[in-house]
């Protein structure tokens, strides 16, 4: 049985200490007969990236750890969804959770089918309230005459030519993706473009005022990739 301890406080300025957390810790491994825990502290906010917390998950993932100990639910994480998912996961992996001021959070006890069913509901509720406050965001925005999307990209005639001249250049024998075409671009100073933009414009599809969209060369037009127009 590998089986790790987390410590984590918030702060790094010395006003705390994870090693207050670690005898609680250590007992609730000895009552369960558990010997030489793994000790992973760390000394960051629950709502930043956590590296030490993301290579725990990464070692329960690889089954490198079975059971993970933590002073409180909330040395997770502050935010209940992201918490929520996180146990979720250690779940997934056959790795145990196992609280020591929750003592009802343990996912390797009786109640876990019924712990763990309480967690994916909570967790699905918290996604449709996200979605129901991003579309009422959009809403008001919307209703306040706020544009939104991706800004209009304008091509010129004279930076299509360029981009249909780098995608069928005959010493190359090919034609070049779309997706290299626009890296291209902006390796010569044009504006960002995404790679379809530039493949609807340049089949007609968009129009860009002084350009015509002439013939697939039939020498370049012969693979795969030219004929999805990529």
């Amino acid at each position: 049985m590998n089986v790790a301890i987390y410590l984590r406080v918030s702060k790094d300025d010395g006003s705390q200490d994870e090693a207050n957390q670690e005898p609680d810790c250590r007992r609730a491994c000895e009552g369960r007969g558990w010997a030489d825990p793994l000790v992973f502290p760390e000394r960051e906010s629950g709502a930043k990236e956590r590296p030490v917390w993301r290579q725990l998950l990464e070692l329960a993932h690889q089954g490198k750890v079975n059971a993970v100990v933590v002073w409180s639910l909330d040395r997770v994480g502050r935010t209940m969804w992201k918490t929520i998912d996180d146990v979720r996961a250690l779940e997934r992996c056959g790795c145990r959770l196992v609280s020591v001021r929750e003592s009802w959070l343990d996912t390797g006890g009786p109640a876990a089918p019924l712990l763990l069913a309480i967690f994916a509901w909570v967790a699905d509720h918290e996604r449709q309230r996200l979605v129901e406050r991003t579309r009422a965001g959009l809403e008001r925005a919307r209703a306040k005459g706020v544009k939104l999307g991706r800004k209009p990209v304008e091509i010129s005639s004279v930076m299509l030519t360029r981009a249909v001249k780098l995608r069928y250049d005959p010493k190359r024998g090919r034609a070049l993706p779309w997706p290299h075409v626009a890296r291209a671009l902006r390796r010569e100073g044009w504006p960002p473009v995404h790679p379809k933009t530039l493949a609807n414009a340049a089949s007609g599809k968009k129009t860009v005022p002084g350009y015509v969209p002439r013939k697939l060369p039939r020498s370049l037009g012969q693979g795969p990739a030219a004929r999805a127009g990529i």
